[in-house]
């Protein structure tokens, strides 16, 4: 590589070149090309990193909770635990993965900000992600889309079908009264 006639020695000291990699990751503008839009990094990533909310430690996952006392949350919370048991190495604190989460993947489970920091979440979570949660037809009509082992598809199966029952009993009750 030395022998191109493009390469240049970089003669910059090391704290330059940490200073300027810090600041280059502190105010990272999103980048925009056709269609596809990175977004601004903000101060408030450096918060949900190191000092997340209670409903955003589990973030890494792709797991977004809007309230804590909704009946999703209370349903829902008992599967994100088990995800984060499997997904997280034991090693690895939980703030590298978000870490890893927002400047990789974007902060998002569709976009791709560092393709390397994005590959090493999705290798150190092997692969777990919580794709999306909703409510189709009634509000007791859960649909849970994770990429899981099969043991945690079991358990979001399990956990559609009773949320499903139990509504469908209450509404019935309701209804005969």
């Amino acid at each position: 590589m030395r022998n191109s006639k493009f390469y240049r020695k970089d003669t910059r000291s090391f704290s330059e070149k940490t200073r300027e990699f810090v600041q280059s990751m502190l105010f990272w503008k999103g980048r925009s090309k056709g269609m596809i839009h990175t977004r601004n990094l903000q101060w408030d990533d450096l918060r949900y990193i190191f000092f997340p909310f209670k409903l955003e430690r589990y973030g890494y996952l792709g797991i977004t909770f809007y309230t804590e006392d909704s009946e999703y949350y209370k349903v829902l919370y008992p599967l994100v635990l088990a995800m984060d048991y499997e997904a997280k190495p034991d090693w690895c604190p939980r703030w590298f993965l978000r870490f890893l989460h927002v400047f990789g993947n974007d902060k998002s489970i569709v976009r791709v900000r560092n393709h390397g920091l994005s590959s090493l979440h999705r290798k150190l979570t092997k692969g777990i992600i919580f794709w999306d949660w909703k409510t189709k037809w009634y509000h007791y009509d859960l649909r849970i889309s994770i990429t899981a082992p099969k043991h945690l598809q079991n358990l979001a199966g399990d956990i559609e079908h009773g949320f499903y029952k139990r509504g469908e009993t209450q509404e019935n009750k309701s209804k005969n009264l």
